[in-house]
């Protein structure tokens, strides 16, 4: 039993003990804190009670002024409004919140979500066709559009007005011809610049509020409380893993206690589906439970079912649709193991890994509605970015996911000679080009990845906030812990170190999870613990690890106790 991860404990700082005191946090939480790059009063108060109150002006966004003018004349003249998203969690929210909020106001919009196997993702000339076709008017992207001129285009030849919101980066040659609203666009002195598109969408939503009441709309009409749409934000911000500080977080933590009584029937029906019922939601339930079941029907074709569950208002649709969107899941699930088997066994029947810094693998008849989560699932286990994709009449298209020091959309735009279209970010992408240009791609991303990464690049590291013996391990402590969800990317949950633990017992349960209980040195009280995944390290009874671990609180039967999950063990120094 050994781990290849590099634990790096954090030192203890010197700072502690000052930022406890003029907090009034304990010295636990602001070690905590200051891991975390926060080391003054202001910041870590700002961060352990986010606000509503401190949120950014929305009319700070680049073009929100001309957007406003374009949304607002469409609105009093009665003009048509399509709202055009994406397939994904962040997409369907982000067009569920505007949707919904131009239903409260009184105006009936359309929404239009592109099918992902047969339109692929973002504006596309057929989908603008038909928008046209079907009345025209005016269009609002969110989510998507950045990259879309020629679509753009298009449909202002059409007579389409058009608004862009989005948060993806922006190509080299981005040159706008109508209003973008995106954070990440060249020239926006916006203070904050990685919203998710639904964290977009309602900076819109909030600033075509605002103008409205501006101009008596509301005089007649209820105001909706955008309020009780920021459940909607809370998914589709944690779904697309962007990271959970400033806004987000501000975003996220309202969100979730929203949720917890939402007044949206389909997020009721997906949380029953999902067996979501604490009192609390976490950002974990929102990212490992709900987010990958309403991600699941459009990955395998029907991402419509998904904005189907966000805009009902019939309790026994709602029902119907969540146990079809369960069912869409574990489909998905199974398609995704069959293709991640593949790669296994492709990469061991021609010799492991070896030298390579890039996996990149493709086939027929992938589905492509699962290649990113494939993508995703080869990071987590050789830590390399890693491209999949389906061959199909001529084209390759894909998924790309990437680790720290790897740009992948940066390193996508050194080939994108050889794409048909590509976009994303950092940390994701996606991709389409002819079946003749993947070796040179190949080749190319190999050749940049041995000058970006070294060998040290390459090995995961599991970054643990200090060591403690069990005895510290107290429920206590783990509500303090608490008071810095919600956690997230940049912003994750605590591990802590504990060093010979005596394993009482071990077993494997599920397919390939590992149960434990543990004891370290004289103490009485055993330990529970779950190690997800490492099942493979069974039988470790009557051994001695070191392990890495978040506490949390397990709860069978009415009972409560406290259970170790397990970051990384290794044998016991």
């Amino acid at each position: 039993m050994t781990s290849n991860k590099l634990w790096k404990i954090r030192p203890p700082s010197n700072l502690t003990t000052r930022l406890a005191g003029e907090t009034g946090l304990s010295p636990l939480i602001a070690q905590l804190l200051i891991n975390r790059g926060i080391a003054d009063k202001h910041t870590a108060t700002k961060f352990i009670k986010p606000r509503l109150a401190d949120m950014i002006d929305p009319m700070g966004l680049k073009d929100m002024a001309d957007a406003m003018i374009l949304i607002i004349r469409a609105i009093e003249r009665g003009e048509k409004i399509t709202v055009f998203g994406d397939y994904d969690a962040d997409g369907l929210t982000a067009t569920a919140l505007l949707y919904n909020f131009f239903s409260a106001i009184g105006i009936h919009a359309a929404f239009y979500i592109p099918n992902r196997l047969g339109e692929g993702y973002g504006l596309n000339i057929e989908a603008v066709q038909k928008i046209a076709k079907a009345g025209g008017g005016l269009i609002i992207t969110v989510d998507c559009g950045a990259s879309n001129r020629k679509e753009i285009e298009l449909a202002q030849r059409l007579g389409l007005e058009i608004v862009i919101s989005d948060h993806h980066q922006v190509p080299q040659d981005f040159m706008p011809c109508c209003p973008v609203i995106n954070p990440n666009q060249p020239g926006c002195r916006f203070g904050f610049k990685e919203l998710a598109g639904v964290g977009v969408a309602f900076f819109l939503a909030v600033a075509i509020r605002a103008g409205l009441r501006d101009r008596g709309w509301f005089k007649n009409r209820p105001e909706p409380d955008l309020k009780q749409y920021l459940d909607l934000v809370a998914l589709g911000t944690v779904a697309d893993r962007v990271r959970l500080l400033g806004q987000n977080r501000m975003l996220v933590a309202a969100g979730m206690e929203v949720m917890e009584s939402t007044r949206w029937l389909g997020l009721r029906a997906m949380k029953d589906v999902a067996d979501v019922h604490d009192a609390k939601i976490t950002a974990e339930d929102l990212a490992f439970r709900i987010g990958p079941r309403l991600n699941a029907p459009g990955r395998i074709g029907d991402a419509l079912m998904g904005m189907e569950i966000l805009t009902t208002d019939d309790p026994v649709v709602a029902k119907d649709l969540a146990f079809k969107i369960n069912a869409a899941n574990s489909q998905r699930q199974g398609l995704e193991r069959d293709i991640f088997d593949q790669i296994l066994y492709l990469i061991s029947d021609g010799g492991g890994i070896g030298s390579r810094r890039i996996i990149f693998f493709g086939g027929y008849a992938w589905h492509k509605g699962v290649l990113g989560i494939v993508a995703s699932k080869l990071v987590d286990k050789y830590y390399r970015p890693s491209l999949v994709f389906n061959i199909q009449n001529g084209f390759a298209v894909g998924s790309g996911r990437s680790i720290d020091g790897f740009n992948m959309f940066q390193a996508l735009s050194e080939f994108r000679h050889l794409f048909e279209k590509f976009g994303g970010h950092s940390h994701a992408a996606g991709f389409t080009l002819k079946k003749e240009n993947l070796g040179i791609l190949e080749e190319g991303l190999e050749s940049l990845a041995h000058e970006k990464l070294t060998d040290a690049d390459l090995t995961p590291a599991v970054d643990i906030d200090c060591e403690v013996g069990l005895c510290d391990v107290t429920f206590d402590m783990i509500r303090q812990i608490r008071s810095l969800a919600p956690f997230g990317e940049a912003n994750p949950e605590p591990c802590f170190l504990a060093r010979r633990l005596q394993v009482l017992d071990s077993r494997v349960v599920g397919e390939r999870h590992l149960k434990l209980r543990v004891r370290q040195g004289n103490e009485e009280r055993p330990f529970d613990a779950i190690g997800f995944g490492f099942g493979e390290k069974h039988p470790l009874n009557g051994k001695a690890v070191d392990v890495v671990f978040t506490p949390e609180v397990s709860r069978w039967q009415g009972l409560e106790g406290i259970q170790l999950k397990i970051v990384d063990l290794r044998p016991a120094l």
